[in-house]
């Protein structure tokens, strides 16, 4: 029989109850998959016949650890463990794809449609705005897309979404949309918010497909439920038989996608969308030290919009948290890189030390650090020099001064977009300029031009102002401050090029440019290490959700980049959540199970000029009693006055 000794109170309760809506409110290392997968082999212990049990997650990492877990369960089960038919744990994306192509015929396609990813989307949508008479470099392509495929996640049909559009890109996207729906229809293919919004509408539309399913699963499961959007919710409650038998697991304090859609309000409402649930709370936490769970409590009481709970743990109070305070980035970098080779030395594994950071430019520095201390670390992403973006702002210099570098010529001759198609690049490329005519002829004299000029500032400015013309210049940098939270992102990486560049302005021009493009060949060239690898983990706080480590260094903790001062405006109003910074940090805490390292500097050079740091408010609200200062040289001060140092 399933050991149920092996759970605490309220787990044990989460795992015995069984019929109708059942609220999970799971703190961060509460034991949630454990709770979802003891629950399944439960009913299944029970009689429930496994093929009508669903379970449905967010990543296909999730699903498999999760399957993996309950079909152990199951095995080792004497009850059990001859069962022939298996419950159904998957995302929700794949089950879409597999609701459609049993009823491909309903929606009008073949059986085994075609499913598009970005680029493919990209270029439908491209040509969408051409056939909608619009410019596709006034409307970015990726802009029109986002636009769309947030309206999908809302569950919002086109028609409904130009009802409410409040802006004239917002009413272009509308237009676009049925072009795009037009080739998707044409080449048969859904795209990745198809796979949901298309089986919402069947499942809506047809009630003997709706009845087929709510039939064959009588137990519904969702995990991490606080990350369900509109469209996930809405298909969940279809699902769902007259028992509504579902079971959600989640936790207000960990919602930290609500830019990617997700809608808290799904949980924070739960028991009014679902009248007599019952509501359970899991507020033990097995990860982590006392230490760490008293920080991270003070840290989300502060929000409001969240249900009352208090996580608590039975593990040892543990090492206090210690506080770095930096004069500089670099300086920065330097103490986590030398903080994790003393950990290495004392037995700790590199694969068990996470370097978590806001935002993705932060990682220069950091890698740098650790390259220097030969430490072995794998980023969790793209490496700096490996982003498109500084692929790109390095290809324009380099053609600049060599316009024999072919590779280079396709790569930015229409980065960003000039109207310069496949057709003229091959002749360019063949040295057939003579064939161009007309208005492409004009437009590959301006990009010849922008060649020219930039080859000229090279040689007569230092590197790190090159690099400033050159995104001006081009268009980059408008078009990334036009490209939503994606752009601006890639715009920070591209300052911090120009922070980087600064360090080579002491040699003379073109052999700064030298050292810079070969510093950048060296590092991009490095192979992106294996999982199972001994190495540090580098990752944005974002990626490291669902992940933990015994020790995490969290860095860049100054007012303006965590939190970050970002406001992302959409449709004339704000939808920045302005408690989604404080619980991306709590996040970030409750990743550590041993000892956390919180860091940040007085001075951080961003896009060329230092800027003067206050400490980031989220330090205030930890009390002294749980922090260790670490200025070994002097520097700065935690907590108190601040003090900064000027050259």
């Amino acid at each position: 029989m399933l050991d149920l000794n092996t759970l605490n109170a309220p787990q044990k309760d989460a795992v015995t109850t069984t019929t109708g809506p059942l609220l999970v409110l799971a703190g961060a290392g509460s034991g949630k998959t454990r709770v979802i997968t003891y629950r399944i082999a439960y009913l299944i212990e029970n009689g429930v016949a496994p093929h009508t049990i669903l379970a449905l997650t967010f990543t296909n990492k999730a699903a498999k650890e999760m399957r993996e877990r309950v079909t152990t369960l199951i095995a080792e089960n004497e009850t059990t463990n001859r069962i022939e038919s298996t419950p159904l744990v998957t995302t929700f994306h794949a089950l879409g794809v597999r609701i459609l192509r049993e009823h491909h015929d309903r929606i009008g396609l073949k059986r085994q449609f075609a499913i598009y990813d970005r680029s493919d989307s990209n270029r439908a949508i491209k040509k969408s705005l051409e056939k909608a008479g619009y410019d596709p470099k006034q409307f970015e392509p990726r802009k029109m897309l986002s636009i769309i495929s947030r309206a999908k996640g809302d569950a919002l049909s086109r028609t409904d979404f130009l009802d409410g559009a409040r802006s004239f890109p917002e009413r272009v996207a509308g237009e676009v949309w049925a072009h795009y729906d037009a080739i998707l229809r044409e080449e048969q293919a859904v795209d990745f918010d198809d796979l949901l919004l298309l089986t919402l509408n069947l499942l809506q539309k047809h009630t003997d497909v709706r009845e087929q399913y709510q039939n064959r699963f009588k137990y519904v499961h969702i995990d991490e439920y606080q990350d369900t959007n509109k469209v996930q919710y809405e298909i969940a409650c279809l699902l769902l038989n007259k028992e509504r038998n579902l079971c959600v697991v989640g936790d207000v304090d960990q919602n930290i996608y609500s830019w990617r859609g997700a809608n808290v309000t799904n949980i924070l409402k739960f028991e009014k969308h679902f009248p007599g649930c019952k509501t359970i709370l899991l507020e033990e936490n097995y990860r982590s030290t006392q230490t760490i769970i008293a920080a991270s409590n003070s840290i989300i009481e502060k929000n409001v919009r969240r249900p009352e709970k208090k996580v608590f743990t039975n593990n040892h109070e543990g090492d206090l948290i210690s506080l770095y305070v930096a004069m500089n980035g670099t300086e920065e970098a330097q103490y986590v890189a030398r903080r994790a080779q003393e950990l290495i030395s004392n037995g700790a594994s590199p694969a068990h030390i996470s370097v978590l950071y806001r935002t993705n430019f932060q990682s220069r520095l950091l890698e740098e650090a650790f390259l220097d201390a030969n430490i072995p670390y794998q980023l969790l992403g793209t490496k700096f020099f490996e982003r498109k973006e500084i692929k790109d702002i390095l290809s324009y210099l380099r053609y600049a001064l060599n316009p024999e570098i072919t590779a280079d010529l396709a790569r930015i001759v229409n980065t960003p977009k000039r109207g310069i198609g496949k057709v003229t690049l091959l002749k360019l490329i063949e040295g057939n300029r003579a064939d161009i005519k007309g208005k492409t002829l004009e437009k590959v004299a301006h990009f010849e031009q922008l060649i020219e000029d930039i080859g000229v500032y090279a040689r007569a400015h230092p590197v790190s102002n090159t690099l400033k013309f050159i995104m001006k210049q081009s268009g980059m940098e408008e078009s990334l401050k036009n490209d939503g939270e994606e752009g601006l992102e890639r715009l920070e990486n591209l300052r911090e090029l120009v922070t980087l560049a600064t360090r080579y302005d002491a040699f003379e021009h073109e052999e700064a440019i030298e050292r810079l493009l070969e510093d950048a060949a060296l590092q991009s060239d490095q192979d992106e290490m294996e999982e199972e690898k001994e190495a540090v983990r580098l990752m944005t706080v974002h990626a490291s959700k669902g992940l933990e480590f015994p020790y995490v260094f969290i860095t860049g903790l100054e007012e303006g980049l965590f939190p970050h001062e970002r406001i992302v405006e959409e449709k004339g109003r704000s939808t920045h959540d302005d408690e989604e910074e404080r619980r991306l940090f709590y996040v970030a805490l409750t990743r550590a199970e041993k000892k956390v390292f919180l860091s940040f500097a007085h001075l951080r050079t961003i896009f060329g000029s230092e800027r003067v740091n206050a400490p980031s408010s989220f330090l205030q609200d930890i009390s002294d009693d749980h922090l260790q200062e670490e200025n070994p040289n002097g520097y700065g001060g935690g907590g108190g006055e601040t003090v900064v140092y000027l050259d």
